[in-house]
């Protein structure tokens, strides 16, 4: 019972995740159709053991999730080129590719891999793109990614995010007193999980500082809620926040200098922003109703969810002159928005009236168009993908918690292979060095 009442303690941190009211045009998005075909065709290798890692699959499928373009099954394929210069067009019109991509590998030391690859246009009949990268054994994933980046923004204008990292916690449960939670820290598809955290008691609302080296998350360790800073490098930890009652929701500043977070020290949640050189703190809000779950729209701006109109919705407020406005009139429950980093797109946790099942989708903020991306429920939790072109949020399949990756166009989705069966609050990093 003690357990139970710490998570719920903690959740309220979290506490407006679901919901909505049809007042306006909803599109659910189904399918991969519009996509860009695409080949992928096995990396050519000539060493006497297997690469550890089929590079040419990872691509394939950085692309796919991308939800712009749909890679070609490998069986499909008529040949299997390894450079551009035995490419035959005709082959590839033949199954509909409209781009193809082909590499060779080759080792340059006792551990040192190269890897040469080209971008082939079909209608064209000619290569846009021609490079070499070079890496270690260890690196062969983030050399797949990194040739995932180059392809995506030659081809889309936009700069790819396959080579950044998750977070996401994990919760192991041995008996019905004894419940590990984990942070771990993956590739943005799941693979190479590390741990660099662990504890007996909840985790919480994990946060990637904007240079990616610093980590602001809850931790119950103490019994009761506390904001701490993870330094990813050194994995020292400060405890920035331990009042009493509620402290919940860290939210980094787009310059890193400053964290918005919840407290409920004088008796409501409401929004605090505290300076990190100085921890000087400045309440935000101060109103009777229950404010949560900011995030920042530039260093100016706060968006977050309240229920000072009846229902959870999501408002933004003006640090500098404390002007409130609501962002959201389409359903009676929306909350945890997340924002793309052009600021046009607000990802949020979403409810239809008289569905129970919470959703996650996206509003324009220029146009005020709301699309409903996910058909999964209980859905909780979005984070988005530096570009924008992507989303991870948390739910429930067949009894486990789940993280699901989707485009935000809709055209992709696939759940995050991990090892665990229970995984909650993800959290994607930004572009990393």
């Amino acid at each position: 019972m003690k357990r139970l009442t710490h998570v719920l303690v903690g959740l309220v941190a979290l506490c407006f995740t679901q919901l909505l009211l049809a007042q306006g045009a909803i599109e659910i998005t189904r399918g991969t159709d519009k996509a860009t075909p695409i080949a992928v065709v096995p990396f050519g290798w000539q060493g006497s053991a297997p690469l550890p890692e089929d590079m040419a699959d990872i691509t394939a499928n950085d692309l796919r999730n991308s939800g712009m373009f749909a890679p070609i099954p490998r069986g499909n394929m008529l040949s299997y080129p390894t450079r551009d210069s035995e490419i035959n067009a005709r082959d590839w019109r033949m199954i509909g590719a409209d781009y193809v991509v082909v590499g060779q590998v080759s080792a340059s030391g006792a551990d040192a891999f190269s890897l040469t690859y080209s971008l082939y246009n079909v209608v064209r009949e000619q290569v846009v793109l021609t490079r070499s990268i070079s890496g270690t054994r260890t690196q062969l994933r983030d050399i797949a990614h990194h040739l995932s980046d180059e392809v995506f923004k030659e081809l889309t204008g936009i700069q790819g995010a396959f080579n950044t990292k998750l977070l996401y916690v994990a919760a192991e449960r041995f008996s019905v007193d004894n419940t590990r939670y984990t942070l771990q820290r993956s590739d943005y598809d799941g693979a190479r999980a590390v741990t660099l955290l662990q504890s007996r008691e909840p985790i919480l609302s994990p946060s990637y500082s904007p240079d990616g080296e610093r980590i602001a998350y809850v931790s119950f360790e103490s019994r009761r809620p506390e904001i701490y800073i993870h330094y990813i490098r050194t994995g020292r930890r400060e405890r920035i926040s331990s009042f009493e009652g509620l402290n919940g929701a860290p939210s980094w500043s787009p310059d890193g200098s400053r964290l918005a977070f919840v407290l409920s020290r004088d008796g409501n949640p409401e929004i605090y922003v505290m300076d990190l050189a100085s921890k000087q703190l400045r309440r935000v809000t101060n109103h009777f109703a229950i404010d949560t779950e900011p995030t920042w729209m530039g260093n100016d701006t706060l968006v977050f969810t309240s229920d000072r109109g009846g229902r959870p919705q999501i408002y933004k407020q003006n640090l500098s002159s404390g002007n409130t406005e609501r962002l959201t009139f389409v359903g009676n429950y929306n909350a945890n928005a997340k924002l793309s980093v052009d600021g046009r797109t607000m990802v949020m946790v979403h409810r239809q009236e008289g569905y129970r099942n919470f959703q996650i989708a996206t509003q324009d903020l220029e146009r005020g168009n709301l699309r409903v991306l996910t058909e999964t429920s209980l859905d909780e939790s979005p984070t988005v993908s530096p570009n924008g072109v992507m989303l991870i949020y948390a739910t429930r399949q067949q009894g486990r918690g789940v993280l699901m990756l989707v485009s935000t166009n809709g055209r992709a989705r696939s759940v995050i292979p991990t090892q665990f069966n229970d995984l909650r609050v993800p959290s994607w990093s930004p572009y990393l060095p």
